[in-house]
């Protein structure tokens, strides 16, 4: 495995890679996520994008060779947090659709307003989506978006610099579908499959396409079939809502005669390359059978419980086998994007339902670092701190009034890390942030742009 990651390090430095990109990290605690999840004492010296070198190190050699020199000897340095299922195209929703149960919330307020995104708002969305959760710590994302403007948010993934699995929404029927999301099935595979051909080879190497039917109540069988086969013949990822909430499975149980997971396997949804977000209905035969597949499944607390979805059994889907990681969901129904949020409740409520450790701190930090790079296909590359990996890294402080005297680093990364924590997030070794200033993005200009599209767009929607 390591020399396949020094194959896939040397080759980037074939393609271009900066080979003086040099950071070093001296006197750190290192908290790998590795295979044996190790905790260790180490300096780490990040070069053309992967990490060189994890170890006690001669600070000078490193030095000698322009390392950019960072101090953390008071900081848990660990791998860059994956957020497994978010919505960008919703975050500019945030606070527009509370206290509603889940279709009520689709067919209300959420539809009706992705409706009336237009290029501008779209943009906006996005970029108050990434620059927050580049400023918690997450690295890699999963987005779901909508069904127009996609271009804009891949263009906005680009600029910010996050590593970004994602693609539109396939919506080709549904009650209370508005009619500028319902697309004909051909069209809806159409401009999906130009928006892989278009961004799966972009430059950045950042963006990687994910075939996106948005829950089997607003996708005919024709649809998912055809969006299974594509990512199949293609390598994609296949990602779609599923298990959700008991109104949802009452509502697919009567428009298709079973549950919405037993439909998608008979469709051909199967293979590590699949993965459903919540799960939070599914039945004891069913996670087997997921487990069987090789499918994974995304937990996502804080939405399940804002919307009154009920508790995923993460303990018991880790437990058959099941690759479980962690998302935020949208912000209408969260309301925000802090992974260190989702981290803490997962952990807390499986000791609620089955007892205190049976999801301990350590299997709940895995959810958002290699196990959420194992959802997404890339955990040979990402994930952990280890050598030859990406250096998709981040740097958290850890002697806060609410965290110190942080002795168990884990337990302290998990129960008492904030997002206002995190003093460097690194991606392929660029800096995204830097002693707690966005680099990519302007947090100041992303927050005005927001308020400046948010009420036209609920008045196009015909809320406000």
């Amino acid at each position: 495995m390591i020399e396949s990651r020094k194959a896939s390090a040397q080759k980037d430095l074939a393609a271009g890679a900066d080979p003086s990109r040099r950071v070093l990290f001296r006197g750190a605690t290192v908290v790998t996520c590795d295979a044996a999840d190790q905790v260790l004492d180490a300096d780490v010296l990040l070069e053309g994008g992967r990490i060189h070198h994890l170890g006690k190190l001669r600070a000078s050699a490193a030095l000698a060779r322009g390392a950019t020199l960072i101090d953390a000897r008071d900081c848990l340095l660990m791998p860059g947090l994956v957020m497994a299922h978010v919505h960008l195209c919703q975050v500019l929703l945030r606070g527009m659709a509370d206290d509603l149960p889940l279709l009520d919330w689709l067919t209300k307020r959420i539809w009706p307003l992705e409706a009336a995104h237009d290029e501008r708002s779209m943009r906006a969305s996005a970029e108050l989506g990434l620059a927050e959760m580049l400023g918690a710590g997450v690295t890699s994302i999963l987005d779901l978006g909508s069904v127009h403007h996609h271009d804009v948010v891949f263009d906005a993934c680009v600029r910010a610099g996050m590593r970004t699995f994602g693609g539109k929404s396939l919506m080709d029927r549904g009650l209370g579908v508005p009619s500028k999301l319902k697309e004909t099935t051909q069209k809806s595979l159409r401009d999906a499959e130009r928006l892989e051909a278009t961004w799966s080879n972009h430059a950045s190497g950042r963006i990687r396409y994910a075939w996106i039917p948005r829950f089997i109540l607003s996708c005919s069988e024709a649809q998912i079939r055809g969006a299974l086969e594509r990512a199949l013949a293609s390598g994609a990822l296949f990602h779609t809502h599923a298990a959700e909430n008991p109104g949802e499975k009452h509502a697919v149980r009567a428009a298709i005669g079973s549950d919405d997971v037993d439909a998608l396997r008979r469709w051909g949804m199967r293979g590590a390359h699949c993965s459903i977000a919540h799960g939070v209905q599914l039945t004891a035969r069913q996670i087997k059978q997921l487990a069987k597949d090789g499918v994974g499944v995304v937990h996502c607390p804080s939405a399940n419980l804002k919307l009154g979805s009920g508790i995923a059994r993460a303990h018991q889907l880790r437990q058959a086998g099941v690759v479980v990681a962690l998302g935020a969901d949208g912000a209408p129904c969260n309301n925000n994007l802090d992974p260190w949020r989702e981290l803490r409740l997962a952990a807390q409520l499986s000791s609620a339902l089955v007892g205190p450790g049976m999801l301990s701190a350590k299997h709940a930090l895995r959810m958002l670092t290699i196990d959420g790079a194992r959802l997404l296909g890339v955990h040979d590359q990402q994930g952990s701190i280890e050598v030859g990996k990406r250096a998709d890294l981040i740097c958290v402080r850890r002697y806060g009034l609410h965290a110190a005297p942080a002795l168990d680093p884990i337990g302290t990364l998990v129960y008492a890390t904030r997002a206002t924590d995190v003093q460097h997030v690194l991606i392929d070794g660029e800096f995204a942030v830097r002693d707690f200033e966005l680099q990519t993005l302007d947090a100041a200009s992303v927050v005005a742009n927001a308020r400046k599209q948010a009420l036209p767009l609920l008045r196009r929607a015909g809320l406000a």
